[in-house]
């Protein structure tokens, strides 16, 4: 009715108001009216516009028309006439000076008056004084006090139910770790389903579509899709904890279909230990060479038992040929040249496998693979259990892998060397890129400027055009422009802001300097018995300002060396000495599986170092990127990576000053082996790392020790003298 009676004002006082600029006068109005205190604001609103369009009006006329506009919006703000714009019509009178045809007087009251108590007192109001204060209330809508007391005790039951259920909860996964599994959902076109229930799908490449990943209650992967091209080498990358390996166990397990011919192999678990050699655990993996010399020997055997039937002798030469077409005789040969590669002596080669530990099962279960070269190669962290000889090695074979490869890797080097494309998982999402990993991180970061420059340029505008808006939104002869920019407005897409990956830090604890020498080993040596040395005549040193990387071939000793300047082992000769004030921090390869599953990080440190404020143990996290509800996550539901900065943690618990690191990258992903490096430069104490991890032996290294030979000296030129000995030994290999 309000906005009704305004445009009927409108068009008696401003007849010559055109269509658009009434309709643009009623819009501001009515869209503000709440907003409106007195008739100077509405003036400010659409008072420019009626002065415009006023043929005979002062500034004063107009400001009473606003003020009949706010008297119309807002009817409490003043009493209205019979014809709603505040006038009355007029008595019956027709004399200039009559009392009955002028306007009514409004009442003034002499002193203040109770409105309460009038109505309270007056049944009905009279006309002088009646006001929304005085209407008497509806004793049927008020509230029943009873019914509200007896719902309030209802509410505060189910919060403190819900509360309790709550706590029970959190107890439960504070007491026992979580224990989830992956499940992973795809789309599978008609089309792909006929062919491969016909047997017609003889492609190599391997596509799967629109597919879910989740772990527990969590979403990995979301409307994923992934393409692998038939004999292309794909690097997997991403941050820890978003689903490689997952994915790569769907893969294997067929939770993600692929076609069906298609032979996949994922190299996760050690080979059993039994008494087959090592050379032979490698060969039996082709079961065609296997099962012809199997069949080869039951013939042999048969004729030479005497059996005369014919056609054994027909059947053994076809044996013999479908051996030689496979070339069987050469295999022994391949298999032998791949765990040379890896490592394995021919001592070692004729040696049980239950004679290995796991690290070296591992190896096998890797040597298996490549022998069997299946259609679809899985590799989850292959360089993790090889010493940096071996990563050479397999570098170079695989950059000669005939079938598909897929491996997740976070060795920067390796990444740089055998992939052809780069598999970048990120926002539950995976984005291809082709090229090694350098060319990848190259181009991404080109590509998020890009997107940085096109979201600043697109904001701009959009800033550009709400000012224009805004600075013109009450002018009338601006009012089409006004309402064409704010429709281009509307119709511009979402403004996202750029995704860009929260930057990792790591911090090591400040230190108090030390005088050196602070560590120093004279002519130390460690044999188990007489016949195994591992090495002697050790003569090395080290201070506060020490960046050491030891590195060598496993079993050299390079681990063991760490155990002596701990103390977990004795030498047996020479002699450690040690600053008193030296306070050893400890980071085994081990460590991450030694942690206690059970409980959450904060309440891990709490046992480790008890008695400190929950506020410590939380920095501490903290500064390892382990914080907010991550801290309060069981340990065994936490990521490879994650899992290994709460061991960071733990061992800085303790403010050492002087870090020895047995391969603390193993579950790093790239960005946090970065800011490992970065971290280790930037902390005070003395750092001895074995890695071998390129990458960050050069980021930290002062000074490199090499284990082999019996012994470990220190070399002059650092890493890149190193890499040339390895190659030389490994050119000798292969002549």
């Amino acid at each position: 009715m309000s906005a009704a009676a305004c445009t009927a004002v409108l068009k008696r006082e401003f007849p010559s108001i055109d269509g658009e600029l009434l309709s643009y006068v009623e819009t501001v109005l009515q869209s503000s009216a709440d907003e409106f205190e007195n008739g100077e604001e509405v003036y400010e609103a659409v008072g420019e516009i009626l002065h415009e369009v006023a043929q005979d009006k002062s500034e004063d006329d107009v400001r009473e028309i606003c003020d009949k506009f706010l008297r119309l919006l807002k009817p409490s703000n003043g009493s209205l006439g019979e014809n709603g714009d505040g006038e009355g019509d007029g008595g019956g009178g027709g004399g200039g000076g009559g009392g009955g045809g002028g306007p009514k007087h409004k009442k003034i009251l002499s002193a203040p008056i109770n409105l309460g108590e009038m109505a309270a007192t007056q049944e009905i109001a009279n006309d002088d004084i009646q006001s929304i204060w005085v209407v008497q209330r509806d004793d049927s809508l008020k509230v029943d006090s009873k019914k509200l007391e007896k719902a309030e005790a209802k509410r505060q039951q189910k919060l403190e139910k819900r509360q309790e259920v709550k706590a029970a909860a959190a107890a439960t996964a504070a007491t026992a770790p979580v224990l989830q599994t992956a499940t992973a959902s795809q789309v599978i076109s008609k089309k792909d389903n006929k062919m491969e229930s016909k047997g017609t799908n003889r492609s190599m490449d391997i596509r799967i579509d629109n597919f879910d990943v989740s772990f527990g209650d969590k979403t990995l992967l979301q409307n994923a899709d992934l393409l692998l091209a038939s004999g292309r080498r794909y690097g997997f990358v991403g941050r820890n904890g978003l689903g490689k390996t997952t994915l790569l166990k769907m893969i294997s397990g067929k939770q993600l279909q692929i076609p069906s011919h298609i032979s996949v192999l994922h190299v996760e678990q050690e080979v059993v230990g039994d008494d087959t050699t090592a050379l032979d655990s490698v060969l039996e993996v082709d079961t065609v060479r296997t099962e012809l010399l199997q069949r080869e020997r039951d013939l042999n055997a048969q004729i030479a038992a005497g059996s005369t039937d014919a056609n054994l002798g027909n059947e053994l030469s076809e044996v013999y040929n479908q051996l030689q077409t496979i070339e069987a005789d050469k295999a022994p040969a391949r298999a032998s040249i791949i765990l040379n590669g890896l490592g394995f002596t021919k001592e070692m080669q004729a040696r049980a496998t239950r004679t290995f530990s796991g690290g070296w099962r591992m190896r096998l279960a890797l040597a298996r693979a490549l022998f069997s070269k299946p259609e679809l190669l899985l590799l989850d962290e292959p360089t993790n259990m090889l010493d940096i000889k071996a990563i050479i090695w397999l570098e170079n074979y695989l950059q000669n892998w005939p079938t598909t490869l897929l491996v997740v890797s976070h060795d920067r080097n390796f990444l740089d060397t055998v992939p052809t494309d780069i598999l970048y998982l990120h926002s539950m999402r995976i984005e291809t890129f082709k090229g090694n990993y350098e060319q990848f991180d190259k181009t991404r970061t080109e590509r998020h400027k890009a997107q940085r420059r096109e979201y600043e340029a697109q904001l701009a505008h959009r800033n550009h055009v709400q000012e224009f808006i805004d600075r013109f939104r009450y002018n009338a002869n601006r009012a089409a422009s006004v309402q064409s920019k704010i429709k281009m407005l509307e119709k511009l897409p979402e403004l996202k802001p750029v995704e860009k990956e929260i930057e990792v830090t790591l911090k090591f604890p400040e230190v108090e300097p030390l005088n050196p020498p602070v560590m120093t080993l004279n002519e130390v040596q460690f044999k188990y018995s007489a016949d195994k040395v591992i090495f002697t005549s050790v003569n090395l040193g080290a201070n506060l300002d020490s960046r050491i990387c030891i590195v060598g071939e496993n079993g050299a000793g390079k681990t063991t060396l760490l155990k002596i300047v701990v103390g977990l082992l004795q030498p047996t000769g020479g002699l450690v000495q040690m600053h008193r004030g030296l306070r050893l921090g400890y980071f085994s390869q081990h460590h991450v599986d030694q942690l206690d599953m059970t409980v959450n990080s904060v309440e891990l440190l709490q046992n480790a170092y008890p008695g400190k404020p929950i506020e410590e143990y939380r920095r501490v996290l903290g500064s390892f990127g382990v914080s907010g509800d991550l801290a309060l996550q069981v340990v065994a539901s936490l990521s490879g990576g994650q899992k290994s900065r709460v061991a960071f943690a733990k061992m800085c618990m303790g403010r050492p000053n002087f870090l020895v690191l047995d391969e603390p990258t193993n579950h790093l992903d790239i960005e946090t082996i970065e800011a490992l490096g970065k971290a280790i430069n930037k902390y005070t104490g003395g750092v001895i790392l074995v890695s071998h991890d390129e990458r960050l032996i050069r980021m930290i290294c002062k000074e490199l020790w090499v284990c082999g030979g019996g012994t470990v000296k220190s070399i002059e030129g650092g890493f890149d003298e190193y890499r040339k000995i390895v190659e030389r030994e490994l050119e000798a290999l292969a002549a």
